[in-house]
């Protein structure tokens, strides 16, 4: 992980991604309005739980457990998104 600021816009990339995607199919599903909305909201929940959880690391002194928890952040927020997203294309079947 190169810095903590890439790890925050890497979140708000993927939280953007997903609102995106949200939109889309709230566009061309204007029937199940609410459960894509719910999915947006869970998105955003866990953007704020990723930077709360990035901004305040387990042992912010010792540099190697700072990585690593770094880096299973990193693992904890590509699985989470990637359930929303997944979450997302069942409804929209």
């Amino acid at each position: 992980m190169a810095n903590l600021r890439d790890l925050k816009k890497e979140i708000d990339y993927r939280l953007e991604e997903l609102v995106f995607d949200c939109d889309m199919a709230i566009y061309f599903q204007p029937t199940k309005e609410k459960e894509i909305f719910a999915v947006m909201q869970e998105g955003v929940e866990l953007r704020n739980e990723l930077f709360h959880k990035a901004s305040n690391p387990t042992e912010p002194k010792n540099a190697s457990l700072v990585r690593k928890y770094y880096a299973a952040l990193r693992t904890e927020m590509i699985e989470a998104y990637g359930k929303l997203f997944e979450k997302l294309s069942e409804i929209n079947k």
